[in-house]
């Protein structure tokens, strides 16, 4: 399966790359700063444009491509609404080309407040973090809210706070929704569920949940 991946120099981005050449798909990584991204592979094409949120110079990254995997957002609270912006340049470039798979991250405090999770949760540290990054989550909200009126087969993971921590393959994933009492994942474990949901149909137009 040939993969375009957006945000190939981003924590979940390069994950996504890595993984997917160690399990043998052409990936075509799409950069800002060549600078920022050092990785070679037989497998790997790397094509840098000047920003994403035009579609023309894209689309040259999706030729031939059966699924894009999109780790874009914003660094910190200071970027404005990154992910928002570059989905809709990406969206318009995949309907160019004729790539109709779609696989992007966004965030647990987007989603629904499981019934279950802990009081401490639900009480003082998703309505904290979610005042706190307020102008992130509704960038992302807006972003899901263009994918899910783009046409295609998309999927979004919404994870909780990200760590560097190892790929372990071992974490609870909750379609349609957020996990319980689900504090954090690895950047790597969260590539590796956007990766596995491509083989799965049931994940196609919905958002899942992923945590430890």
């Amino acid at each position: 399966m040939r993969l375009t991946v957006f945000g190939a120099s981003g924590g979940i981005g390069g994950q996504v790359v890595r993984q997917a050449l160690d399990a043998g798909h052409p990936v075509v990584a799409v950069i800002r700063d060549a600078s920022r991204f050092a990785l070679r592979h037989p497998l790997l094409e790397v094509v840098t444009v000047p920003g994403l949120t035009d579609p023309e110079p894209l689309r040259p990254a999706l030729k031939d491509s059966d699924a894009v995997l999109s780790g874009v957002g914003p660094r910190g609270r200071k970027d404005g609404p990154v992910a928002s912006s570059a989905t809709r340049g990406i969206l318009h470039a995949m309907r160019d080309a004729g790539v109709a798979r779609l696989i992007a991250v966004s965030a647990a405090p987007v989603g629904p407040v499981p019934p279950d999770d802990s009081w401490l949760n639900r009480r003082i540290l998703l309505p904290f973090v979610s005042a706190l990054l307020r102008d992130v989550y509704a960038d992302l909200a807006e972003m899901e809210a263009a994918i899910r009126d783009s046409g295609t087969e998309w999927t979004v993971a919404r994870p909780p706070k990200l760590t560097d921590k190892p790929l372990t393959g071992r974490y609870r994933t909750v379609l349609g929704g957020n996990v319980p009492r689900g504090l954090s994942i690895s950047r790597a474990d969260v590539a590796h569920a956007m990766l596995a949901a491509l083989d799965d149909p049931a994940t196609i137009g919905q958002a899942f949940g992923i945590a430890y």
